[in-house]
C-alpha cells in the first residue's frame, strides 16, 4: 500500500513541474546548463518538464513494485554483478 501511495505522489509531483513550468521558471528561474544544453530560450522550461516526466516515469515503476528488477536491468552493464572475469 505505501509503494502505491509514493508512486501517487510521485506521479502528481511530476505532473504538477510539466504542468506549473512557467510558474517554476518564474520562481525559481533560469537554469543555465539547461539554457546552453537545450536551447538559448526555454530551455529551462524544456528542463523542467523533463525531470518532471522523469518523476512521473519513476512513480509508475514504484507503484507497479518493478524497481528492482527494472532498475537492476537499467544499471546493469554499470554494476557488473554475477561471475568474476578471471
Amino acid at each position: 500500500m505505501g509503494k502505491i501511495i509514493l508512486g501517487i505522489i510521485a506521479i502528481a509531483a511530476g505532473t504538477g513541474m510539466v504542468i506549473k513550468t512557467e510558474w517554476l521558471v518564474s520562481n525559481f528561474g533560469r537554469i543555465a546548463w539547461f539554457e546552453k544544453k537545450l536551447g538559448a530560450e526555454g530551455g529551462t522550461r524544456l528542463g523542467y518538464k523533463l525531470i518532471g516526466l522523469l518523476i512521473i516515469f519513476i512513480g509508475i515503476v514504484v507503484m507497479t513494485g518493478s524497481g528492482p528488477e527494472f532498475f537492476g536491468w537499467v544499471l546493469s552493464p554499470l554494476i557488473k554483478t554475477g561471475t568474476p572475469n578471471y
